[in-house]
């Protein structure tokens, strides 16, 4: 199939802004974020290893945030709460962008690969052809896609007739956030995707992908629906979808993968934050309020693991605004002051921490190590003004000298004192006598 210029430039710009709408949207997450991947099913076999992993918040225990300490961080974040906003913006700019291309709109040809990024590492095949470019969907919609995922060596470790997603909310790994986005209404295409944009170097227990592992997917886009509108969602169905996004910002957690976590908490943060039409119980307050601290508690944790320390201390006083004995949040915070340097202040605040769970043994380690921290820094600090003051050891050893040398001057002027006067009642004696 011959492509005219106009129908190649057509292809070639929408697919251009595709992938820079998504890398702007990392590039969000990277103030809010880095490169990463991620796994998220709704099997039976995804939710019983779910069930057994360490989650950040409820099951929680303190050794999550002790088991990678000296994790390296990256770039600066501005706010994190805002992460995973610019959907709105993104598509119309898109929709403007292919306004822009008088030309025919034409899907790609079959049997050629398109090098979505232009590195090799992500490739789109079209096998059926769809409806046209405009019936592509737009970041921020549900899709629904058939999936069916295999190894480099043709071992199929997933099948998903009716896998659904929110479109650039990092819900699935990054090769089909990216290739959906470029797929037509019905199309059927062949994706194949390097581990860099699958599961990493890391891996997945479900489906089952090992470390650093190429993926060879069969998607077909089955239908693509508006988001409902948040603020008209009835309560239940708000704090599940929350729920939802909080659960994946947790696995991306558990990956190593944190500023996808804080992209995940962000979008949650967002839903339970949002305005509401319906009127709403004050348990459901309650439930939405507590969602919404778990969330906070959870990206605190995530930034800590970032270096983005500004960050963490936003969450975590708006976590204690809410909850001001909340044992996390006080933790997290000792924790950000201790890594600022501010000592003094983080040992008063894991002081609170641990006279509320007394029995925590993590809390009763950082607060030994901290003080013990804070003793050496003031030692030093003593020697340091010693050494600028001078050593007073040094004078005390001069001074005696001085006192002993006037203590000898002051015996012999007595006693010559003493023998003038007795010398001169002498010759008085004598003179009477005479």
């Amino acid at each position: 199939m011959t492509l005219s210029i106009g129908e190649e430039n057509a292809i070639l710009v929408d697919t251009q802004f595709v992938v820079l709408f998504y890398l702007l949207k990392m590039a969000d997450v990277e103030e809010t974020v880095v490169t990463g991947a991620g796994d998220q099913r709704d099997s039976g076999a995804c939710t019983q290893h779910s069930s057994r992993a360490l989650l950040l918040d409820g099951a929680e225990d303190f050794e999550m945030l002790e088991t990678s300490e000296d994790d390296g961080g990256e770039d600066d974040l501005p706010p994190l709460e805002d992460a995973g906003g610019g959907k709105k913006e993104e598509a119309e700019s898109e929709g403007g962008a292919r306004s822009r291309d008088d030309g025919p709109r034409q899907c790609p040809p079959k049997d050629e690969w398109l090098d979505i990024l232009g590195s090799g590492l992500l490739r789109k095949k079209v096998l059926e052809s769809g409806e046209g470019l405009d019936t592509r969907p737009s970041r921020g919609q549900n899709v629904q896609i058939r999936l069916k995922t295999a190894l480099a060596d043709g071992t199929v470790v997933e099948e998903d007739s009716e896998l659904s997603f929110t479109l650039g909310d990092g819900d699935v790994i990054q090769a089909l956030d990216l290739a959906v986005q470029l797929m037509e209404m019905g199309e059927k295409a062949l994706v194949e995707a390097d581990a860099k944009y699958a599961y990493g170097s890391v891996g997945s227990a479900c489906p089952p992908v090992g470390p650093n592992s190429s993926l060879s997917m069969e998607v077909q886009l089955l239908s693509a629906l508006d988001a409902p509108d948040v603020e008209a969602m009835s309560p239940e169905d708000r704090i599940g979808l929350a729920g939802q996004k909080r659960e994946r910002g947790n696995t991306h957690y558990q990956r190593g993968d944190y500023a996808f976590a804080v992209n995940s908490y962000g979008i949650a943060l967002q839903i339970t934050e949002a305005s509401s039409k319906v009127d709403m119980t004050l348990e459901q307050e309650a439930e939405l309020l507590d969602m919404k601290v778990k969330c906070l508690n959870n990206m605190a944790a995530a930034q800590l693991k970032l270096e983005h320390y500004e960050a963490a201390v936003s969450s975590c006083v708006s976590v204690l605004v809410h909850q001001p004995n909340n044992v996390k949040a006080l933790f997290r915070y000792g924790k950000v002051l201790a890594l600022k340097g501010e000592l003094a202040e983080a040992i008063r605040m894991l002081k609170r921490a641990l006279k509320l769970e007394p029995s925590n043994k993590t809390i009763h380690a950082e607060l030994s190590k901290l003080a013990k921290k804070h003793s050496e820094q003031k030692g030093a600090e003593q020697a340091m003004y010693k050494k600028m003051l001078g050593n007073p050891s040094d004078a005390s050893s001069i001074t005696p000298q001085p006192k002993a040398s006037w203590g000898f001057s002051w015996k012999w002027l007595f006693g010559a004192t003493a023998v003038a006067i007795g010398g001169v009642a002498l010759s008085v004696v004598i003179a009477a006598r005479n």
